[in-house]
């Protein structure tokens, strides 16, 4: 395990001095991403913090945020979808638009999440993500440092060889805070109405837009390898 901080470490700042003001972390308060915040806050790594507030997410998610931007030494902005494109859509779709169908549901994706995710990265020549080669079969054969060729900029994942026992018992040993539902078996945590608690032996992403066909791609479209359910 200490091997693998020491990694982590050592390929953020290897971010740093590779791309220096113009590396972006992209947070959404989960476990990996708290990990990743804890590591930056105690080693001063001067990583840029974006994360996105959809409109639609869980309170226990902007509690968890709010205790991060009160670190002094991260420099956390939050990004948001433009109110007009979200009001066109609501106005022709409605407000719970993404039960409808998958395509309304990628629609929210894309005006909610993926827009605000494109302006935040705009200029940024590299971004930095908590994804895992465990989370996924798709995504088994990420590497630490990828091109992300949606984004059209170099792209780290420092956690990427670590396990979910790695991640929380990081957590728990250095007291880190976090996400209150993850107590409520919410391992993946999204916008509220598309996310719910998970039964034993139930896959990870199993809680995430859980009212479509099991073939459909669980993924919001933030990342180039899509997850099967």
């Amino acid at each position: 395990m200490t091997n693998k901080i020491e990694y982590t470490i050592n390929l953020l700042k290897q971010a740093v001095a590779d791309y220096g003001h113009d590396v972006v972390l992209a947070s959404s308060f989960g476990a990996e991403d708290v990990v990743l915040l804890d590591i930056l806050h105690k080693h001063n790594i001067g990583i840029h913090v974006i994360s996105l507030d959809t409109g639609r997410l869980p309170q226990e998610t902007y509690d968890v945020m709010q205790i991060w931007r009160k670190k002094s030494s991260l420099n956390i902005d939050i990004y948001f979808p433009d109110a007009s494109e979200v009001e066109a859509m609501v106005k022709q779709d409605g407000v719970n638009l993404f039960y409808d169908a998958v395509e309304k549901r990628k629609l929210c994706c894309q005006v909610r999440k993926i827009l605000p995710l494109k302006r935040a990265l705009s200029g940024a020549k590299a971004w930095v993500t908590g994804l895992r080669q465990e989370q996924a079969d798709s995504r088994s054969n990420m590497q630490a440092v990828e091109d992300d060729q949606a984004f059209g900029i170099k792209k780290f994942n420092p956690l990427i060889m670590w396990t979910a026992q790695d991640v929380w018992d990081y957590i728990k040993s250095n007291d880190v805070p976090y996400n209150a539902l993850h107590d409520k078996f919410y391992p993946s945590i999204g916008c509220a109405p598309c996310t719910r608690a998970i039964s034993v032996g139930e896959d990870p992403r199993a809680g995430r837009w859980w009212w479509e066909q099991e073939d459909a791609v669980a993924e919001c479209g933030l990342h180039a390898s899509p997850i099967k359910k």
